[in-house]
């Protein structure tokens, strides 16, 4: 079966055109090596369970490798911490190929919620029993935590983690815990704890940085090209095809995919692209980005919930696109922070700005289309005349 550019979902090697990741968990590999404990925090559709999958497979010759998704857990799972560690259980036990006899009659018990005095205590006991057995140390993957980032059961889960952590070097426990999500869960407890108490005693305080750019390189986009170039000999010129696409997108991993998803699936065969080699061309890249502007896809949608929910943002991104005042980036600026952490913006020598030329697009169509539909345009035409 042919391979194709993939936006939905994970992607695969086998089945999909994507960038080599190798370097990049090799990176990964280094944290998880000096027994780290992080989270991978980045923007909707930046390729974080991608990543993930990959990940997995790759540190398992040298680790148990135990990797949940707590999209898979029902909203039930969060509401007591009983309910909790039955789910938990539940999940360990059918992603472990191999569980210690005794381990896992005792997870078994917790599955099955027959134990009413089971509790996040008695929960990491057996954990740390499991780790203690094991000849291979244990990494615990968890993707889509913001699944839970608002649950109290959830804030005393990372506690438990992190006293685990602090007591690592004398009792047994996680080599490494990965935690993922659109968020950074090191600030979680500020959504649930009173004002007063937040952000200083964060249950994840003791997770380090992770810094890894998970953006498409210009190299990262003509290893991808190379290899459908391979399959299909349009003639183009790879590396320029590569530098046009990174300039639409500076790499956003759904954009590039995307791109290049439209080129070879819906204006293949259309008027002035009748083949491969007309389609892969500077007028076949400007084509696709309209395209890509004008459509409603879950990444746009997610991003304009974000503006209407936190309208400091959509003060930021006003200011950049049509008042062009620049912008100082402040990492320690929270409204800087989370508009780096939901993909609106980047930092390029120390100033913010719009992330890419699509979503500028995007962007300045959302609030062209927001203005006429409350009036707000008309009224300033109206005042202007006044004056």
């Amino acid at each position: 079966m042919a391979k194709i550019f993939n936006i939905a979902g994970c992607c695969e090697p086998e089945l999909n055109y994507m960038v080599d990741l190798s370097s990049r968990l090799n990176e990964i590999k280094k944290m998880v090596d000096a027994g780290m404990y992080f989270t991978m925090n980045r923007a909707q559709q930046f390729g974080k369970t991608t990543t993930l999958t990959a990940l997995a497979e790759y540190l398992k010759t040298d680790y148990e490798v135990i990797s949940m998704d707590f999209q898979t857990m029902s909203s039930a799972s969060f509401e007591s911490e009983q309910a909790f560690v039955a789910a938990f259980s539940e999940e360990l036990l059918d992603l472990t190929e191999e569980l210690p006899k005794d381990i896992e009659d005792r997870l078994a018990s917790f599955a099955e919620k027959t134990d009413s005095s089971i509790s996040l205590q008695t929960l990491f006991k057996v954990l740390k029993a499991w780790c203690a057995k094991m000849t291979k140390k244990i990494v615990l993957i968890i993707d889509e935590v913001d699944t839970a980032s608002n649950v109290r059961v959830f804030v005393d889960f990372l506690a438990q983690l992190r006293a685990c952590y602090l007591k690592r070097r004398r009792t047994p426990t996680f080599q490494s815990v990965i935690l993922a999500g659109v968020y950074d869960v090191r600030s979680i407890k500020s959504k649930i704890k009173p004002e007063e108490e937040h952000m200083e005693n964060s249950p994840w305080n003791i997770a380090a940085r992770f810094d890894l750019d998970m953006s498409f390189s210009v190299k990262d986009i003509v290893g991808m090209l190379t290899e459908y170039e391979e399959d299909y000999h349009t003639g183009m010129d790879v590396a320029q095809m590569a530098d046009l696409i990174y300039n639409c997108t500076a790499g956003y991993p759904y954009l590039v995919s995307a791109l290049c998803k439209y080129m070879d699936e819906e204006i293949l065969g259309t008027e002035g692209f009748e083949d491969r080699s007309k389609v892969w061309t500077k007028e076949g890249i400007h084509e696709a980005e309209m395209m890509l502007i004008k459509e409603d896809n879950t990444l746009y949608q997610s991003m304009i919930r974000k503006l209407k929910i936190q309208p400091e943002l959509l003060t930021i991104l006003y200011e950049l696109i049509f008042v062009g005042n620049s912008i100082l980036y402040t990492a320690t600026n929270d409204h800087i922070k989370d508009a780096v952490m939901f993909g609106f913006i980047r930092n390029e020598k120390d100033t913010a700005v719009i992330f890419n030329k699509i979503l500028e697009s995007v962007l300045y169509n959302y609030f062209i289309s927001e203005e006429l539909a409350s009036g707000k345009q008309y009224k300033a035409v109206v005042q202007e005349k006044k004056e």
